[in-house]
């Protein structure tokens, strides 16, 4: 039996503590090309941060990486200000979310902390829901693995029949995870007058990134197809090296529908 699979008394978390390394101090990447090691069958296996699916399989290793060594605070910030948003607002309904992009459920986690009624987990990983139902189970309504460029009519069906009035999307937007089409085609479930609330590293709203999901954002704020409710700039997690990495929070009511013009290459 590998290490990967044997069965272990201790929390899967703590035992990453032993089988888990970064590159040695000094070495920086860019955030898209960071990499961690892990002990596994007798040896060291380099895994990319964004090798999502592989990360998921494994118990615990996202949530020690991620969380533990490297302080990811994400999921709990704009979730947090997500409900500020609502308190400010006095909003009377039930919070019901698309949680878009899901990975293995702590975003769902925290929605449901503040107080949501229903949640409905979309990623395109079948590990992630398999990590989810795992690790989270009963965070999510349902949890529908779809590609949402081309969502099936069974996803389609799903989401119309939530209602939602708010979609949410942490760490997952501007190093190509989401396309523009696949947020646009999400962003279409939710009411006009409903939230969406997301982050994305700071860098990335310069005027100077006139492609991909900074451009459309930009669009929707120029053209008032969106109204910006709350910003928040935030340390979303420590660098592989150690230094921090810097997000903005973002919520937003949807005024109109968005139109498909908008889109633009990532």
């Amino acid at each position: 039996m590998s290490e990967a699979t044997a069965v272990s008394t201790i929390s899967p978390t703590r035992e990453w503590k032993a089988r888990l390394r970064l590159p040695p101090d000094g070495e920086r990447r860019s955030q898209d090309a960071e990499w961690c090691e892990i002990r596994e069958d007798g040896g060291w296996r380099r895994l990319r941060f964004h090798d999502y699916g592989e990360i998921y399989e494994r118990p615990g290793l996202y949530e020690y990486l991620f969380y533990d060594l490297l302080e990811c605070q994400s999921p709990r910030r704009v979730a947090g200000l997500l409900g500020e948003v609502r308190a400010d607002a006095g909003a009377p309904e039930p919070l019901r979310a698309i949680d878009f992009g899901a990975g293995n459920g702590l975003v769902g986690k925290e929605l449901r902390r503040i107080g949501a009624a229903e949640v409905v987990g979309v990623d395109i990983l079948g590990e992630a829901r398999a990590a989810a139902q795992r690790d989270l189970p009963g965070v999510y309504s349902d949890y529908l693995v779809v590609d949402m460029t081309e969502p099936d009519a069974a996803a389609d069906r799903r989401l119309r029949q939530l209602r939602p009035n708010a979609l949410t999307c942490v760490a997952a937007l501007g190093f190509g995870d989401i396309p523009p089409r696949a947020y646009h085609r999400a962003a279409s479930y939710v009411s006009v007058g409903g939230l969406l609330a997301f982050n994305i590293k700071e860098e990335f709203l310069d005027a100077r990134y006139t492609h991909g999901f900074s451009e459309l954002m930009r669009r929707m704020v120029n053209d008032g197809v969106v109204r910006l409710e709350a910003t928040r700039r935030y340390r979303h997690r420590l660098s592989a090296a150690g230094e921090p990495i810097y997000y903005t929070a973002m919520v937003a009511t949807k005024r109109k529908e968005i139109p498909e013009s908008m889109l633009v290459d990532e």
